[in-house]
């Protein structure tokens, strides 16, 4: 069984008006999920969920410290405190295979302008760098290269014991707000609304210096980057603030399509609403599956097919607030959450087509009578271009938080989880 944990805990922002919005009676037949555990432990919103282990997880946010959780029964395992701000980021941190010590280990930064490296076994603070002069928003790890990079006004390289390799110029007073790795020794850090390509470079015979080097901007976005992924081995998609989602070869980083009409695109079931509030058409977050990209965008969501470079299926009022998290279910179904509290689960479907138009034949057509008007037909032809061929359809609603859900994470074992400025399991 998969087991959810979802977090949150704070008052919704500014509720859209309502919309009709699709509900569901209480025999949700389709939905296997019930609330097991709430657990309490947070004194601030709950941000951050990451997975340790089939046995453990832990919670962080804005009271600055990290819950360790055991995911089976909801016991509290350890507290980490550390930090005296909000946490910003936090990233698993896998031990060397060298290292006799093999205990888990997790690195956290804060809005106090410090990285902590956690041991989750014992609680212990292994160590802590204080030199940034920003905040940190993002975390990563290159494996393959053994560094790590933290994001903030600038991007800095760091080996496994927190000695500072490299860094970049100062990037943007706002800071890199996120970051992934592509191939070629490469990462791709969004930085308002510009994505930055950076190479490392290698010690090497004639150097023994890490470098890393600013290889291309990407200025396609006419608004901050919001979200920022690698769909498969080939492309990269990003989302902006406005609404444009755009998909990215991972090699030459040209863009392989572009989707800007997120609020235009309805079901064609739904009321039709021309005026739209500014956050309506933010990308929150993507998932994906082999073909095709979901997006939250406003309170809606959006499945884009990577093939037929279009959407196939929306749900523009899936929330009656902003949707903040998406992930995917087995049996092409989704699950979101929302700044109104609410944990919706959908499942995408193909819609009927429609039965092709006959052809007029007989007495009447040799005069003209049966035939079709082109002109007339021409706004339908164009309607069902622009119709989406699969619906996205509501089967679930778990119902128990009073405020914001910020996200959830699947746990795959015998059980489900979720979480509100406690921890819901």
């Amino acid at each position: 069984m998969l087991r959810w944990l979802i977090g949150g805990g704070r008052e919704p922002q500014g509720l859209a008006e309502k919309s009709p919005l699709q509900t569901i009676g209480e025999e949700q037949t389709q939905n296997p999920y019930t609330e097991l555990l709430v657990l309490r432990a947070h004194r601030d919103i709950v941000r951050f969920l990451v997975q340790l282990d089939d046995c453990r997880f832990a919670s962080a946010g804005d009271d600055g410290i990290v819950v360790v959780w055991n995911a089976q029964t909801g016991e509290k395992l350890l507290e980490l405190s550390g930090h005296t701000q909000k946490i910003t980021a936090i990233i698993t941190f896998p031990p060397l295979e060298a290292c006799e010590e093999k205990n888990q280990l997790i690195l956290t930064a804060s809005a106090d302008k410090t990285v902590i490296v956690w041991d989750c076994d014992t609680g212990r603070q292994v160590r802590k760098v204080s030199c940034f002069h920003s905040t940190v928003k993002c975390l990563t790890i290159l494996q393959r290269l053994d560094v790590w990079l933290s994001g903030g006004s600038d991007l800095c390289v760091w080996n496994r014991r927190l000695a500072l390799l490299c860094k970049t110029s100062h990037l943007s007073d706002t800071g890199v707000s996120a970051l992934i790795e592509i191939p070629k020794n490469c990462v791709v850090a969004a930085v308002g609304k510009e994505l930055i390509i950076f190479k490392l470079v290698a010690p090497t015979e004639g150097s023994l210096e890490w470098n890393i080097l600013e290889v291309k901007r990407l200025l396609d976005h006419q608004d901050n980057i919001l979200s920022l992924v690698n769909v498969n081995d080939l492309s990269f998609v990003s989302g902006s603030h406005v609404g444009e989602l755009i998909i990215w070869d991972v090699s030459d980083w040209t863009v392989q399509a572009c989707e800007r009409n997120f609020c235009t695109q309805l079901d064609t079931q739904q009321e039709i609403k021309l005026y739209q509030k500014p956050n309506d058409i933010s990308i929150h977050h993507f998932t994906w599956d082999e073909e095709n990209v979901f997006a939250a965008v406003g309170r809606g969501l959006y499945v884009y097919n990577l093939q037929m470079k279009r959407v196939i299926a929306c749900q523009k009022t899936a929330h009656d607030s902003s949707v903040l998290h998406i992930a995917r279910l087995p049996n092409r179904q989704l699950i979101s959450c929302s700044e109104d509290g609410s944990v919706r689960i959908w499942e995408l479907r193909e819609k009927q087509q429609l039965a092709a138009e006959p052809v007029p034949t007989g007495f009447f057509n040799m005069w003209g009578f049966g035939r079709v008007n082109k002109q007339a037909s021409q706004p339908v032809k164009k309607q069902q271009e622009n119709t989406t061929p699969c619906s996205l359809e509501l089967i679930g609603d778990l119902i128990g938080h009073s405020s914001s859900v910020e996200l959830f994470l699947g746990i795959l074992q015998t059980d489900t989880l979720e979480e509100d400025s406690q921890v819901k399991q």
